[in-house]
């Protein structure tokens, strides 16, 4: 490494400054420019600059995001959130960990090709299991797919397709304008519609006008909510109603559009013949006319999964242009913003936003008027606000998805925020594992910028607001507000004692506004429709709508935004559509590490801040997880609490030790190896660590195991007698092969580790002590003649 050429660390310096507040930007950028941090590079930072090595090296190791030694040409990251991990991410880990010959801790494969990492988290909870090469995303994933997984990635790279996130080189189409003479053809293109293909559903649908001269224009929307029917295509001919298509393929691109577009000149020249030709372009394999394959609005499971939801801050979802800045303002963009610097004065304003009921939208639903209040009462005329974007939650997608899909409507939420505190400076603090969230929002502040809609004079008035992109590192306790404003700062993320609070002294000891990504895309609305329009909406005490992250063991997954006050047992079963057939709802996991599981019994529990906290749980930022009776609550309070004891930043004992504690504790009684004295020992624990932490992650830590074992107690009894009901604790499971077994010798072929000797037309047995317990057995026999005990 002495060779290594150190004028990149220079120019990023001069770029992004000398100050010790960028130390993160310019890790992120050596990294991204080296892949790892170099000792040379991080070193030439700290002759060029004020930073410390001491404070390159806090940093660098607080934060999971930051590498320190070389990988390979390819990252592979496993997707361990709470949807995944249901569904068989641990599986999926150790396959690929197989595959790629990683043994004793080693994470890069010995070519050098790959290099594996887990990760909390990347939003396509409706994919799970989900697995991401680089840029490229795979969805339900499970162990026997990834040796294909790996060749089709690598196929991809062979032959230059590419399914990115990243959306330069738009097709020309994007451009075109809407007349009446042509219709469109909407296309999602959010994370998750890109993962499931969408891309490559654009290119073609591209590929088909170019070669047919065919009328219409592409255009790119955000979520579109049904993220169960991925990729999503919505044709909007010239005349006539729309229509959705479902699950989308390439190859079936080309009869679609040309079923609603005319080829240019084709009908007019060949006449009748050309009917006959195009009707049989327009039947499918099976005979089957493609145009019945188009999603009927009307069918039950869609209006059961679009006729409960209320858009308000999903307004417009799935109509419009993410960037287009333009479309934003015929669809009132802007005007909430106009009507706050023209003719509402911020005290006005705030008392609107207090009228209308709206609590924060990002865990414990402080009412945002009354913060909003307390920053505008502030004296030091320097303050500052921050939009915290740092979705940490697993199982969590709500902020990406609308940073994504609508990104003007949080920067006029937020300037309107600004407005009403008397803020001139402020932050989006978005999660580095969200680059299309953040992609957009810089694209969506730069066309805001040119049009004088941010900057020193705002759309023409005396009111000044400067916004900026900051990305998170890769730590959850940075959605703790404090947190972020020492990461924002330059510092490890560690939360400090309030008061003062960051309304009086936050960023860089200035009053400071920190709001949740939802929160402030309820703004505008509130403004455009009046403070009644929405405290007309949800309950006494939780006003307006909320949006969930439906995700789990559920049939339609999506984002959902539904009314305050709507029961669980609504959401899940009528939104929702249940569970697969065959097993049975059992629980529903609300509000992420920091929430708590509540029972199918308690489905008629209405989802408002009250109610779920009564009953064990918390709204927190939205994440709704559905359980079956295939899961072990055990296994899913040993998850969070596994989760927040890594992310703990380590600055109180309580929660540090007492998690540990507490962790060690769950992992002895998944292993069979609990003793009875255990379960008040873990009680006892829980209650001390909810008391005495600093900071809301320790405070909540303890939640999922309370509300597990005050509901499903009866299962740690049962793995204290040495049995997991749902078979998901590995160290109790045993397989046996049944007199079904027919001596087809797939288990035997499939076996990764062979523990199972192939014995052709014979009953097979399996060796449990070489058996590593990955299920694949179980899954190729034909005959279900594998058990587990």
């Amino acid at each position: 490494m002495s060779t290594l050429d150190l004028a990149f660390v220079d120019q990023t310096l001069d770029r992004l400054g000398r100050g010790p507040e960028m130390v993160i930007p310019i890790l992120q950028a050596i990294q991204g420019h080296y892949r790892y941090l170099p000792q040379e590079a991080l070193e030439r930072v700290c002759q060029q600059t004020e930073i410390t090595p001491a404070t390159i090296t806090g940093v660098a190791t607080f934060y999971t995001q930051f590498r320190h030694r070389p990988v390979g040409r390819h990252i592979v990251s496993v997707c361990h959130g709470t949807a995944c991990h249901v569904k068989g991410s641990q599986l999926v880990q150790e396959a690929l960990d197989r595959r790629l010959g990683l043994t004793n801790g080693q994470d890069t494969d010995p070519q050098g090709l790959f290099t594996v990492q887990k990760v909390a988290c990347l939003g396509c909870c409706t994919l799970a299991p989900v697995l991401q090469i680089d840029d490229v995303t795979y969805g339900r994933m499970t162990p026997q797919l990834v040796p294909e997984v790996l060749a089709d990635f690598l196929h991809q790279k062979l032959s230059v397709v590419s399914c990115r996130l990243s959306e330069k080189g738009r097709l020309a189409t994007d451009n075109c304008q809407l007349t009446t003479a042509v219709g469109e053809i909407r296309i999602g293109l959010g994370s998750c519609c890109v993962a499931q293909g969408s891309g490559k559903v654009r290119q073609a649908i591209g590929d088909v006008l170019a070669q047919t001269g065919a009328a219409a224009v592409v255009k790119r929307v955000g979520c579109v909510g049904m993220c169960h029917q991925t990729p999503l295509v919505e044709i909007v001919p010239p005349s006539g109603p729309p229509k959705l298509f479902a699950k989308m393929r390439p190859e079936a691109v080309r009869s679609i559009v040309l079923a609603h577009f005319k080829p240019r000149g084709v009908v007019r020249r060949i006449g009748q013949a050309a009917a006959s030709l195009l009707d049989k372009l327009l039947t499918d394999e099976t005979g089957d006319h493609l145009a019945h394959h188009a999603i009927d609005v009307r069918d039950p499971p869609v209006c059961a999964f679009l006729g409960r939801q209320r858009r308000v801050a999903t307004e417009y979802c799935g109509q419009i242009d993410p960037t287009d800045l333009d479309e934003y303002l015929r669809h009132n963009g802007f005007e909430a913003l106009k009507r706050c610097v023209t003719d509402l004065t911020p005290e006005q304003l705030i008392e609107a936003v207090q009228a209308s009921g709206l609590r924060g939208r990002g865990g414990a639903g402080f009412p945002t008027g009354a913060k909003w209040a307390k920053v505008r009462a502030a004296e030091d005329p320097d303050k500052y606000i921050i939009c915290n974007g740092d979705e940490g939650d697993p199982g969590a997608f709500m902020d990406r998805m609308l940073l994504e899909s609508f990104p003007y409507r949080i920067i006029e939420g937020m300037a309107i925020a600004a407005r009403a505190v008397g803020a001139h400076q402020g932050f989006f603090y978005i999660r580095a594992e969200y680059p299309l969230a953040v992609e957009r929002i810089r694209e969506a502040l730069k066309r805001c910028n040119e049009r004088g809609l941010l900057g020193d004079s705002v759309m023409g008035n005396d009111f000044r607001l400067h916004l900026a992109v900051k990305e998170g590192a890769g730590a959850f306790v940075c959605g703790e507000e404090t947190a972020l404003l020492a990461s924002l700062e330059g510092r490890r993320g560690m939360p400090r004692l309030r008061p003062p609070y960051p309304a009086e002294r936050g960023l860089w000891d200035k009053p400071t506004l920190v709001n949740n990504v939802e929160t402030l895309a309820l703004v505008p609305w509130i403004v455009r429709h009046g403070a009644a329009a929405f405290a007309a909406m949800g309950t006494e005490k939780s006003k307006g709508t909320k949006v969930f992250a439906l995700a789990g063991k559920v049939r339609r997954g999506g984002l959902i935004e539904v009314p305050m006050g709507i029961t669980i047992r609504e959401i899940v079963e009528e939104i929702g559509g249940g569970v697969a057939e065959g097993r049975q709802f059992k629980a529903v996991q609300v509000g992420g590490p920091s929430g708590g599981c509540v029972p199918a019994d308690l489905a008629d529990t209405p989802v408002d801040y009250e109610a779920l906290t009564r009953a064990g749980a918390i709204m927190g930022s939205g994440g709704l997880v559905v359980l079956d009776d295939s899961d072990c609550m055990v296994d899913i309070a040993r998850y969070f609490l596994r989760f927040t004891q890594d992310q703990s930043c380590g600055k109180c004992t309580f929660c540090r030790i007492g998690t540990r504690r507490m962790l060690d504790i769950l992992d002895r009684i998944a292993a069979g190896k609990g003793r009875p004295e255990d379960l008040d020992g873990l009680e006892q624990l829980a209650t001390t660590v909810n008391a005495s932490s600093l900071c809301g992650l320790g405070k909540t830590a303890p939640n999922p195991v309370l509300s597990t074992l005050r509901y499903f107690r009866q299962e740690y009894e049962a793995h204290l007698a040495g049995r997991c009901p749902a078979a998901k604790c590995k160290e109790m499971i045993r397989y046996r092969v049944t007199e079904q077994c027919i001596g087809c010798t797939l288990c035997a072929q499939h076996c990764p580790v062979d523990a199972i000797p192939m014995t052709p037309y014979a009953r097979h047995t399996i060796d449990l002590e070489k058996c590593t317990r990955c299920d694949t057995c179980r899954h190729v026999c034909p005959e279900d003649a594998v058990e587990v005990e």
